[in-house]
Order: C-alpha cells, then structure tokens, then sequence
C-alpha cells in the first residue's frame, strides 16, 4: 500500500505569513518524526541547505545547517507546534518563535524571546502556545545541558547529503 505524503507549510506568527515547503524532500516520515532535506526558499550567501528533523511530541524542529561549500555552519532549533489537516492532508508547522542556534564548538543562543513576547502581547498567539512554548524550549535546553542533545543529532546525521 502507498502511503501519500502529506504538503508540509510553515506558519509564522512574526511576520505573520504561510509558506508552502513544496520544494522540501521528505526523507523520512513517520507519526512523530518527519525528516526533510531542504534548499533554502530565496537565494542567501551564508547557508545553502539543510537536513531537518522535526520531532512532533516534543515540540521542536532541529536543522543541520549547511554553506555552499557542504560545510556545517550550526544546529538551528525551531520550537513548533504541528497542526496536521488530515481533509487536505496536509502538515502545518506552527513557529513558535523561541530559537536555539548550537554552533559547531558547542556554543549555543536562545533567540527571539522577545518575539514571543511581543507576540502574545499583540494576540497573534494566546496562553495555552505561549506555554507550550516555553516547555518546549525549557526540554530542549535540559537536553543540550545534560547532552542528550546527541541523540537528536545522530538521528539527522544518519543521513549523508550534500548540496545538489
């Protein structure tokens, strides 16, 4: 039996836009592990592509993010929400705008806190994502600082991919 693969989009709350990711190549895909291999949507000098693995019970996408010369640049973690629409089926994932970037030398940043501040302020999210939010992000952060972190990335480096 084949299975069809669900149209995968990206919600933003800031700026407030969905995007369709037609373009991304699902690898893998699974009730609460989607894989997805990507080039970025506009033309940009500092990345060209990435691996990302979104783990949809724990609230989060983390992305191997690569330069044009197939060199890693760092981790990206988005935080999300998945909102599947089984009529259409179709996938969207919610930004929840908290981001932790882990560079190759095991520095890390949280950013855009701000933003989701910003955005409940202004009622583009309400409590109950504002909370998820934050739980999402405080368990990734327990697992970059206990170094469970590596598991996720073993996850994505099973697979081997380069610019095409």
């Amino acid at each position: 039996m084949t299975v069809m693969l669900p149209t995968l989009y990206r919600k933003r709350f800031i700026p407030l836009e969905t995007v369709s990711l037609k373009d991304d190549i699902i690898l893998n895909f699974q009730k609460d592990l989607i894989i997805t291999r990507w080039n970025t949507l506009k033309p940009r000098t500092d990345i060209a592509f990435g691996i990302s693995a979104y783990f949809i019970k724990d609230g989060f996408k983390v992305s191997k993010i690569f330069d044009h010369q197939n060199h890693l640049v760092h981790w990206y973690c988005d935080i999300i929400q998945t909102i599947h629409n089984w009529s259409e089926n179709s996938i969207y994932f919610e930004d929840l705008l908290i981001d932790v970037i882990i560079y190759p030398d095991g520095r890390f940043k949280v950013v855009d806190m701000d933003e989701l501040a910003d955005a409940y302020r202004n009622g583009l999210i309400d409590m109950e994502m504002l909370c998820t939010a934050l739980y999402s992000a405080d368990h990734l952060l327990s697992m970059i600082a206990d170094g469970s972190f590596e598991q996720l990335k073993q996850i994505i480096e099973q697979y081997n991919i380069t610019q095409t």
